[in-house]
């Protein structure tokens, strides 16, 4: 699979702070990859770099295997950005916004109304498109964020923070579009989120603390590295719980147990078949790997 964003001991500091630390990853066409760290890792200055907004220190920055500081007017229009806070004019109409956009991608007249339909079809938009930004609720906003990103049908789309502060409903709505876009036109999706559950289904992470990568893999890898396994067990007393030998807690009509991987879950079954007559065997979650890697916990966009 071909790579198409490739990032080589990457470096930036702002005085004695330094803000990203020899940074290396790739990054494969259609990928959904995740780049995770709490406030202050070096995720929005990573991603001021490869949008050329912020020029590095040291390193190399290729994306679509063009030099970033040399060639980024031909890489600009390559890529979307949904950013943490939206750039949209909030005086202006929906339609305004994305008209003033297009033209900086020369897309006008019939080839701008033909594209301005077919995003506010996507996005579920079409009766807002004389409506202020200002008159649009947090939802509807990152919608038109999201058509602003992907006017230009650029290869790759990065979002920053993309759905903090959404309801579900609009969430679900975001990540069906951006699924769909994935699949349907193998663009590649670069996402930092401080919702563990919208990193399941990515296909590389990278967890950033402090600047420095502090882990890197797939989700499974994380997880069987990080994260160990959790069998419930139910229908059974606390005695023979103790007998299993390992970490174990109370929940309501059953018993959690604390187990290192699947293969320690499977040496205890073989071990103890009569215990397991009603249970599930559950894998740690990103939230349980993010902590054992860098000690803290991702919550609602704060370290704690």
């Amino acid at each position: 699979m071909e790579h198409i964003i490739e990032i080589e001991h990457l470096c930036k500091s702002f005085g004695d702070i330094k803000a990203v630390q020899d940074l290396s990853f790739i990054v494969k066409r259609g990928e959904l990859f995740a780049f995770l760290g709490v406030n202050g890792a070096g995720k929005s200055t990573t991603i001021s770099m490869l949008c050329g907004q912020l020029k590095k220190d040291s390193g190399n920055i290729l994306v679509c295997g063009e030099n970033v500081e040399r060639n980024f007017e031909k890489i600009s229009r390559k890529i979307g950005v949904v950013f943490q806070n939206s750039v949209l004019d909030v005086p202006l109409s929906v339609r305004d916004n994305l008209r003033s956009r297009a033209s900086l991608y020369g897309i006008k007249g019939k080839a701008f109304e033909k594209r301005l339909n077919e995003l506010a079809q996507l996005l579920d938009f079409s009766d807002l498109l004389n409506r202020p930004l200002n008159k649009l609720s947090g939802g509807q906003k990152r919608r038109i964020d999201i058509a602003r990103a992907i006017l230009h049908k650029p290869e790759i789309l990065i979002l920053d923070e993309p759905t903090t502060g959404l309801d579900p409903q609009t969430r679900n709505l975001l990540w069906d579009v951006i699924n769909n876009l994935r699949k349907e036109k193998q663009m590649t999706v670069f996402l930092t989120t401080h919702y563990m559950e919208e990193t399941a289904d990515a296909d590389y992470i990278v967890i950033l603390d402090s600047g420095k990568i502090a882990a890197k893999g797939t989700p499974l890898s994380l997880k069987n590295e990080y994260a160990g396994d959790y069998i419930t067990l139910y229908g059974i007393d606390e005695s023979s719980v103790k007998q299993l030998g390992m970490p174990y807690e109370s929940i309501r009509d059953a018993f959690r147990i604390s187990v290192p991987n699947t293969e320690k879950a499977t040496e205890l079954i073989l071990s103890h078949p009569y215990l397991f007559k009603d249970y599930e065997i559950i894998k740690g979650k990103m939230d349980d790997v993010f902590l054992a890697v860098t000690g803290k916990k991702l919550v609602g966009g704060a370290e704690k």
